[in-house]
């Protein structure tokens, strides 16, 4: 509906119509912000979304109308307010100024406001830009992913902001701190590793205010591998431990054998715990002395290694236990004698 049908009254109309006339069609030349020719708005104006926006317009006493217009709509003529939007109001109105504030400022808001004032001479302008800046936000990220060893990921982060923020992806899991990767929406990894899983964190920055921060979370399968197994030599009727750490992602689960069967010897226990597998054998007999296998399993493949319980006089890759503890026992010797020997 027109103003003119709003308002019903022809007397009314024709004062709306005068108006625009006035201050929609000037007569004189444009004049920018910045320019020494009279009217004198202030330079361009830089709020944050959500902040409040003061327009001023310096005039003089040869002004006898002045008006704020946003493109072709009248907000203030004089003290008369004509925009219906609450958030515009009326600061100063003197013979020497003539300011409004525009509070939580939107996005919307952004552009061009004029100042048009009547003199007797003729109407004239002068011109205000409104920018509006609005802090990053992430509206979409990419969830958690798990892939197994040697696949491809992208992983999406897109955010908004004025000015358009920076993205920008780092690894935070990696042992030196916090990784590069790279800066861009998009992050892809080819023939992803397991030394690659982890955090990734995306950052949104334009300066504007603190960067939005998001996280996404890597988890890459792989088999088994055995990392630890060591021999183990202790003597019969003492307690004795085997000891099979394996590193996997799921985590592995473990088996024990002796020789070719599965060892389910009672008395003695085998315990899981993490990545890492123990046997123990709480009083040793001639008869626990061997070879045993620990198998570690995951639906992406097992891994096994050979660990030995033997007991004194064993011979373990070659070497006989008791040689091993009687060359100890010389070198020891040869140390102390030395040591002596220096000293007298």
């Amino acid at each position: 509906m027109g103003v003119c049908g709003y308002l019903f009254l022809p007397w009314k109309c024709l004062v709306v119509v005068s108006l625009r006339l006035l201050f929609l069609v000037p007569t004189g030349v444009p004049v920018r912000s910045g320019d020494a020719t009279f009217p004198k708005a202030m330079d361009n104006v830089t709020v944050r979304q959500g902040e409040s926006a003061t327009l001023r317009c310096t005039i003089d006493d040869r002004v006898t109308r002045v008006a704020w217009l946003n493109r072709s709509t009248i907000l203030y003529a004089g003290n008369d307010k004509w925009s219906i939007d609450p958030r515009v109001i009326i600061l100063v109105n003197t013979p020497t100024q003539y300011s409004i504030m525009i509070q939580n400022v939107d996005v919307y808001d952004e552009g061009p406001y004029t100042c048009s004032v009547q003199t007797d001479n003729h109407p004239k302008t002068s011109r205000v830009h409104l920018i509006v800046q609005v802090p990053p936000q992430i509206m979409n990220i990419s969830s958690d992913v798990t892939v197994n060893e040697g696949s491809s990921v992208t992983l999406l982060c897109l955010a908004i902001g004025r000015p358009e923020p920076t993205v920008t992806w780092r690894h935070l899991s990696v042992k030196d701190g916090q990784g590069f990767v790279s800066e861009d929406e998009y992050l892809e990894i080819s023939d992803i590793k397991r030394d690659q899983s982890g955090e990734y964190e995306c950052s949104a920055l334009n300066d504007v205010a603190a960067p939005d921060v998001r996280k996404v979370k890597i988890t890459v399968n792989y088999p088994p591998y055995i990392s630890k197994a060591k021999n183990t030599g202790v003597s019969v009727g003492q307690k004795g431990i085997l000891s099979c750490e394996a590193s996997a992602v799921p985590t592995a689960e473990f088996q024990w054998f002796k020789e070719d069967t599965r060892y389910l010897e009672s008395g003695n226990r085998a315990c899981p715990k993490g990545h890492t597998s123990t046997l123990t054998f709480f009083n040793v007999s001639e008869k626990d002395y061997g070879n045993y296998t620990c198998v570690a399993t995951n639906k992406l493949g097992n891994t096994n290694a050979s660990i030995t319980l033997y007991g004194p006089g064993a011979v373990i890759d070659g070497v006989n236990s008791a040689s091993r503890a009687l060359a100890c026992c010389l070198w020891l010797s040869g140390t102390l004698f030395a040591h002596f020997f220096i000293k007298f």
